[in-house]
């Protein structure tokens, strides 16, 4: 085999493990925040349970976190938690879901 298909699949194989990570990463980020929602709307352990996979599944219907974001800031509405906070508290969360792995 060539060097170049060495570094080709070299490549490749690094490019799986980062996806690999960043999705378990998201995945991580997403069950930290639906705890902490489920936290303030109140929910025992079951509902903080369903609501942690509702917020995983969310986070399918496009790319990126605006949808995991819009599912929060509705579901917290009655709340009067604003967007700002949402979005610093996701962000705090990625970097200890990053932590986790790292």
């Amino acid at each position: 085999m060539s060097s170049f298909e060495d570094r080709k699949k070299s490549f490749e194989k690094k490019f799986a493990h980062d996806e690999e990570m960043q999705f378990k990463i998201s995945a991580k980020k997403n069950k930290y925040i639906a705890e902490w929602v489920s936290n303030l709307l109140g929910f025992d352990d079951e509902k903080k349970d369903n609501y942690v996979k509702e917020v995983i599944k969310a986070d399918f219907a496009e790319a990126g976190d605006e949808d995991v974001f819009r599912k929060i800031k509705n579901d917290l509405k009655d709340k009067n938690i604003n967007d700002n906070l949402i979005r610093e508290k996701m962000k705090e969360l990625n970097e200890k879901a990053k932590s986790d792995f790292m």
